[in-house]
């Protein structure tokens, strides 16, 4: 308990919160000393408030500019609800332009969405406006120098803190990936169902490749602007192995029929695995806890004994099924065996650069670093090619605009004290996906149900001014600080904030409590409706575009594979580029998915389909990292002819897929004979050198280490390029279901 009070305490969210907490207070309270009124320390305050979404984790850069097109937005927007909302003939077109503007901003991607949020905000709150201390345009300027003293705020924690992002983004990132890999052991023992822990693998396959794109932008782009410093090395370094662990765990395919089979009367030799598994999962999330201080580095031998235990159980499984029927089995535990051996390294690795923080100036740069950042569109076209409601997008900006016009109508007509409170709701709450606004619809009433309870309760208990304010800023730095985490308790928190904040300008408030409530019920009400009536984007029909992406990642992907197989050496950029994206698209795809189950059973189209086909797709990434990991990190032979034919008819097939989900006619057919041929030879190749060490073993001669390579490269290298053909195959047959 004290711990993770002491971890949140240490987040990177709570200090943002923090920050921004300060960011508000610090004017108002000036404000009050030296001009005795609160009015225009609350508009710097405002200020300060619209600038907060747009500073999320990424580069400087990035957060500069984005910080900076939320003040000029939101004192543009300020200034023209402020002199239209007298005249409603005048703002109701006028909401409709700025409102369908505003939001279509976020076609150009996840910092642009927040800028378009941060404008839909002072849109909302300038209809709060009333003072007559100073005038409107004195508030949007006010509103103006809180964006930029904000701005200056996070440049100085930026300066006293330059490590506290990285490091907590690290943090987080070994955490997840500890996790992930701890359900892959848990797979491994699992017989019955599997699909659970699956879903749970794609969900946090999302998570971590979020965060890879962020880590990318901030030490990438720190290497780029301001050199290859001694730290930018370390990071660099540690974010390579930790990728390299994720992609090793991702590419342990298991063909988990066939692995239930070949071991199902001898299930102690995957619990060792199982246990082995755990331990790297542990030795992750101790050293999360050495970044974040908690524990200090502890050494012990527990991979040599479980790796020796391993080597003992795979012995002693060769003798009691007996050559040749063990052999199967055998190189199967031998390879799973190596996997592990190279986490276990990686880990070592992460330690060494941890420990020898000055010692790592042979560190070179990632070669061609600037092409592994993924860039930001902000081209106009992309405003061109979105305008049509084939865009989510546009969707989305025609679905709220209508919502809220419908909203802004409601609390016109009906007497309520706060009545932009309703378009409030319903810009915090709708997003372009149904399952997210349906969460966030059920977490808002619930948390504002909270707020005003507890509200009530400290209103029957104290009156004193002081003790409401404290409470107005506790919650606004708890409920700031986990809204991304646990959006109902965070709204239950914001929902005390705004109650308090009112309660030191209105006495009565029970009042005040009372319409928070009406109001949001409405709103909420007008969002969940709005997302599931107005031009509502399921995601069954938008998946297909997901498939395409994934598979042209999968065909790019295995052509660089090939070049790497056929000519050997060093691993090139389009190499590493290409397994970026495969990572980057699939994961893509696992979002998609998670979004159309949450969706009214009605609206999911194929389900049953679709969930094969991302399964089909998860595994194809794995045994693509498989083979891609194989030859890039061991010694291989001349890439022989069956293996050229399996990957000429496996790109075919994926073409074929892509065809079939664009509507188009696949001209391309290739004759099943030469794929014959190809699997008689592997079969062949693979049994002569079977029989040939049999003949070893009879003469009593030790395995030499070209036989071994050999038989390894044989038997995973055709059982993985005969898998993904096979998976080729059924993603055809699948995607013409759909």
């Amino acid at each position: 308990m004290v711990k993770n009070l002491i971890r949140y305490f240490k987040s990177i969210h709570f200090i943002k919160a923090l920050l921004v907490a300060l960011a508000m207070a610090i004017p108002v309270l000036l404000s009050n000393y030296f001009f005795d009124s609160f009015d225009i320390g609350f508009s710097i305050a405002l200020g300060t408030i619209f600038c907060a979404p747009s500073d999320v984790p990424g580069s400087i850069k990035h957060k500069f500019f984005g910080i900076v097109s939320s003040i000029i937005l939101t004192f543009i927007i300020t200034l023209l609800i402020g002199y239209s909302s007298s005249y409603l003939f005048v703002i109701i077109p006028l909401l409709i332009i700025l409102v369908f503007s505003v939001s279509y901003i976020s076609v150009f991607g996840f910092r642009a969405s927040l800028i378009s949020f941060a404008g839909l905000l002072s849109l909302v709150l300038a209809f709060a406006y009333q003072s007559t201390a100073i005038s409107l345009l004195e508030h949007s300027l006010l509103i103006a120098l809180g964006g930029v003293w904000y701005l200056f705020l996070t440049f100085l924690n930026q300066i006293l803190l330059p490590a506290f992002q990285t490091d907590y983004l690290f943090i987080e990132l070994l955490q997840k990936t500890s996790g992930f890999i701890k359900i892959r052991g848990k797979l491994l023992v699992e017989v019955n169902d599997r699909s659970s822990l699956l879903e749970q693998n794609f969900k946090l396959q999302i998570e971590i490749n979020e965060l890879h794109e962020t880590i990318r932008e901030v030490i990438l782009e720190k290497r780029l602007s301001s050199g290859f410093s001694n730290r930018t090395r370390r990071q660099q370094l540690i974010f390579s192995k930790i990728i390299e662990i994720y992609e090793l765990a991702i590419s342990n395919t298991v063909d988990y029929d066939k692995f239930d089979t070949l071991f199902k009367v001898h299930p102690e030799k995957i619990d060792e695995f199982k246990v082995l598994i755990f331990e790297i999962s542990n030795r992750l999330d101790h050293i999360s806890r050495v970044i974040l201080k908690e524990e200090k580095f502890i050494y012990n031998n527990n991979f040599k004994i479980l790796l020796k235990k391993i080597q003992n159980h795979i012995e002693i499984y060769k003798v009691t099924v007996g050559l040749p029927e063990s052999r199967e089995g055998t190189i199967f535990l031998l390879n799973f065996k190596g996997y592990q051996e190279k986490q276990i390294r990686n880990l070592v690795d992460i330690v060494r650069i941890l420990e020898n923080y000055s010692k790592n100036d042979k560190i070179r740069a990632i070669k061609d670093a600037e092409q592994f950042l993924t860039p930001q569109d902000y081209d106009l076209k992309k405003l061109k090619e979105n305008f049509s409601f084939k865009s989510p997008i546009f969707r989305h900006s025609l679905r709220l605009t209508l919502t809220m016009l419908i909203g802004f109508i409601v609390g016109y007509f009906i007497e309520v004290q706060q009545s932009y409170w309703i378009i409030l709701t319903i810009i915090v709450i709708m997003r372009p996906s149904y399952g997210l606004t349906k969460q966030r619809t059920k977490y808002r009433v619930l948390g504002t149900l909270i707020g005003a309870t507890v509200g009530v309760g400290i209103v029957f208990l104290t009156q004193n001014p002081l003790i409401y304010a404290l409470i107005a800023v506790f919650s606004l730095v708890i409920g700031f600080s986990i809204v991304k985490q646990n959006y109902r308790n965070g709204a239950a928190f914001i929902t005390l904030y705004v109650i308090f904040m009112y309660a030191l300008i209105h006495p009565n408030i029970l009042d005040v409590i009372k319409f928070r409530v009406f109001d949001t019920l409405i709103g909420s009400l007008l969002a969940y409706v709005g997302n599931y009536f107005f031009w509502p984007a399921w995601e069954s029909k938008n998946i297909k575009e997901f498939f395409t992406n994934s598979i042209q990642s999968f065909l790019g992907f295995l052509k660089e594979i090939n070049t790497l197989y056929h000519e050997k050496g060093n691993v090139s950029t389009e190499y590493g580029l290409a397994r970026k994206e495969v990572f980057l698209q699939v994961a893509n795809l696992n979002g998609a998915y998670q979004r159309l189950i949450q969706e009214p059973k009605s609206k999911q189209e194929n389900s049953a389909t679709i969930y094969d086909l991302i399964t089909i797709c998860n595994t194809y990434l794995s045994s693509l990292s498989s083979l891609g990991m194989y030859i890039r990190t061991n010694e291989t032979g001349v890439a022989p002819k069956q293996f050229e034919i399996y990957v000429k008819h496996i790109l075919t097939n994926l073409e074929e897929a892509i065809n079939i989900l664009n509507n188009k006619e696949s001209s391309i057919s290739l004759e099943n004979e030469e794929l014959d041929i190809a699997t008689r030879n592997y079969e062949e190749y693979f049994n002569d050198l079977s029989t040939q060490r049999d003949d070893e073993i009879e003469k009593g001669v030790p395995i030499s280490n070209e036989m071994r390579v050999q038989l390894h490269e044989t038997q995973l290298v055709y059982e993985q390029v005969r898998w993904l053909f096979n998976l080729s195959e059924n993603l055809v047959k699948s995607v013409k279901k759909i």
